[in-house]
């Protein structure tokens, strides 16, 4: 069929024609935006899963439901050694820029801009000038206390927009890669907000360690945050995203069709992004997409899967990493004792230990609990046994 016309859309926090099975994460949101335009507490959100389950996407949503309510959105991907400080000293700046636009300075923004000017002096991020003429906030945000000084920020930015009638939206990706003492700032910070119901929401997205990490570094951030576990879909919602945007083109999928892609893909959103696009593209048509085309697809989907999302996870890896990551594979899906895997390469558990945390660290891996640990990536033990295969 008509390659033009392929409604599917795999990629990279790309979003789905048919958004589907995430209607209770969109509803938190929203009200969360509403009641804080009234005025009234809302918790920030977490969302927490594996690669490839929509996490990113759902951000973006959050980012459209936010503007939609008028309020300011800004975005964030943390990384390894990631700077936090300046990160944050730029997301207010840009949030600042925006709320002062053609505007006389009020009092609350010039605090605000005087707050972000000492904030930027102590830590000196780099994230640009800022001043407007504005001298920086002696004895506000320039303490060196990381929790105290993002808190004073954050409450100022806040204030200037509560007073600008408008509400401030950060969204931030890939929230395991913050460091400790950064990521207890942040729930601090929140927890100020929270407490004065400023019109200020968080939303971020991570591995399924983020929440074991957000309760180490502050005990409270379970009661601080709506933790949302993203996971893979069950049958009837493949089958809808897969149906929806097809219809739209006039084209249908036969069940048995419809049945291979979710027994190929176990419902993991990207994955059936993939082998829907690929399936189209095969797919001889008129209007119609059959369970031989889905498996003539299949060899070309897995490639794509293989070159570019799971490849490219294993790219950076040390030789010790891939042996590590091969042991893994050849026990299974996991999760599985990490002493288990350690056996598997012929190394004592504490050998191991060091391979085992910089995997975990990278993001390639999780401990779901303590003495385990498993892929996050799914189906990545497919790949590998693949891979080792070939060569």
């Amino acid at each position: 069929m008509d390659p033009v016309r392929n409604p599917y859309s795999p990629g990279a926090g790309a979003a789905p024609p048919a958004l589907v099975g995430r209607g209770r994460e969109l509803e938190i949101f929203d009200v969360a935006v509403q009641r804080l335009g009234l005025g009234r507490p809302a918790r920030s959100v977490l969302l927490t899963g594996l690669r490839g389950v929509g996490k990113t996407v759902l951000l973006s949503e959050f980012g459209r439901i936010a503007a939609g309510a008028g309020w300011i959105h800004q975005t964030y991907e943390a990384r390894e050694n990631t700077d936090f400080p300046s990160s944050a000293a730029t997301l207010a700046r840009k949030t600042l820029l925006r709320l002062s636009a053609g505007r006389r300075l009020a009092e609350t923004m010039s605090r605000a801009l005087g707050v972000l000017g000492a904030f930027q002096l102590r830590w000196q991020t780099g994230a640009g000038d800022l001043s407007l003429g504005v001298e920086p906030a002696v004895g506000s945000a320039d303490s060196g206390d990381p929790e105290e000084d993002l808190t004073d920020l954050f409450v100022a930015v806040a204030v200037a927009a509560r007073d600008r009638g408008v509400g401030v939206f950060y969204a931030i990706d890939e929230l395991q890669h913050l460091p400790r003492q950064s990521l207890a700032a942040l729930i601090v910070a929140l927890h100020r907000v929270g407490q004065q119901q400023l019109p200020l929401l968080v939303a971020g997205a991570g591995l399924p360690s983020l929440p074991g990490l957000a309760g180490q570094a502050k005990s409270y951030a379970e009661r601080l945050f709506v933790f949302r576990e993203i996971n893979s879909l069950p049958p009837e919602q493949v089958a809808e995203a897969l149906v929806v945007p097809a219809e739209a083109e006039g084209v249908t999928w036969q069940q048995p069709a419809l049945d291979h892609v979710v027994q190929t893909t176990k419902g993991y959103p990207y994955f059936v992004q993939e082998y829907g696009k690929q399936s189209w593209d095969v797919a001889g048509g008129p209007a119609t997409i059959t369970a031989d085309d889905v498996r003539a697809a299949a060899p070309v989907a897995a490639e794509e899967l293989d070159s570019g999302f799971f490849r490219a996870r294993l790219d950076r890896s040390t030789s010790a990493e891939r042996r590590y990551l091969a042991a893994m594979a050849s026990l299974g899906g996991g999760p599985h004792r990490s002493a288990d895997v350690a056996a598997a390469m012929g190394r004592t558990t504490a050998g191991a230990g060091s391979v085992r945390d910089a995997l975990i660290k990278r993001g390639i891996c999780h401990s779901p609990r303590r003495g385990y640990v498993a892929f996050t990536v799914p189906m990545f033990e497919d790949f590998i046994g693949r891979r080792e295969t070939a060569g």
